[in-house]
């Protein structure tokens, strides 16, 4: 399958470009040489050496000389902690992940949204593990997991369209939902609820319950998930967490505005308005 690019990615010019290789050696979970690289990518046979070239010297991938491969740089890696300290839910999470993991005595799953797919940022695991796709670090789709429909249910209209517009629709399970009306009449009940589930819509035998974090004005800034197996628990089970996730998003929705913006008080008490 050939490496897509989007409207926005052709417009992007050199930056767009190189991006998208990045994109494409990250996809492959492996070291892959240029032969296969070139199978996956609609740029010509020397645009992409250039970028491939252009990346290595730069330390955003790496070349190894007698497998001639290539893989993530170690400068990407520094540029990637930085964007996890920096940018993702995650330090902030933290103590609040550890102690949801405690009680609900489950897996528990932080993620982000990333180009209308999901970001797992952060991961808690039980005593009694489950083998399962979502790893930190790792990218799924937001149409059939539970953290990536509790995060589209509360998107705004426009966010929500392009969101939709970027999703595969692959089916994973018989469960899957595979089309863009079905997912929307999925959000519509998500939102009015409150908090979404995974019903072995992308792997056999997981489900999940799942909820927002929302910041104060009701933004969408990442989501929260416990997840068993049906052989352990019921959808009905793991809604019972459901207060346990609520007072988990209260409080990391808390402390990443904290976070963010450590001047909050004194800004509203100028007037300014928050973020």
């Amino acid at each position: 399958m050939r490496a897509q690019r989007s409207e926005q990615q052709v417009g992007d010019g050199t930056i767009g470009k190189a991006v998208t290789v990045l994109d494409l050696v990250a996809g492959f979970e492996r070291p892959v040489r240029f032969n296969e690289l070139r199978e996956r990518s609609d740029y010509p046979k020397a645009t992409l050496y250039r970028l491939l070239q252009t990346l290595t010297n730069q330390g955003l991938l790496a070349l190894d000389p007698e497998r001639q491969t290539y893989a993530p740089g170690l400068r990407l890696m520094r540029l990637a902690h930085a964007a996890w300290e920096q940018s993702s839910l995650a330090p902030v999470a933290r103590p609040h992940l550890s102690r949801l993991a405690a009680r609900a005595a489950e897996t528990v799953h932080l993620a982000q949204l990333d180009a209308g797919q999901v970001l797992y940022v952060d991961k808690r695991v039980p005593s009694r593990p489950v083998e399962m796709f979502s790893q930190a670090g790792k990218v799924g789709p937001a149409h059939c997991t539970g953290v990536g429909k509790a995060m589209l249910a509360f998107l705004d209209e426009a966010a929500l369209d392009r969101a939709v517009a970027l999703q595969s629709f692959y089916r994973f399970t018989p469960q899957t939902i595979t089309d863009a009306e079905s997912l929307r009449a999925e959000l519509a009940e998500i939102r009015a609820r409150g908090h979404a589930f995974d019903r072995e819509e992308h792997e056999p035998g997981i489900i999940c319950v799942a909820l927002p974090i929302l910041t104060a004005r009701g933004r969408v800034i990442g989501a929260l998930s416990v997840t068993s197996v049906t052989a352990r628990k019921s959808l009905d089970d793991l809604e019972e967490m459901v207060p346990l996730l609520r007072e988990a998003a209260a409080h990391i929705s808390r402390d990443m505005e904290a976070w963010r913006f450590p001047d909050q008080g004194q800004a509203r008490d100028k007037g300014e308005k928050d973020v």
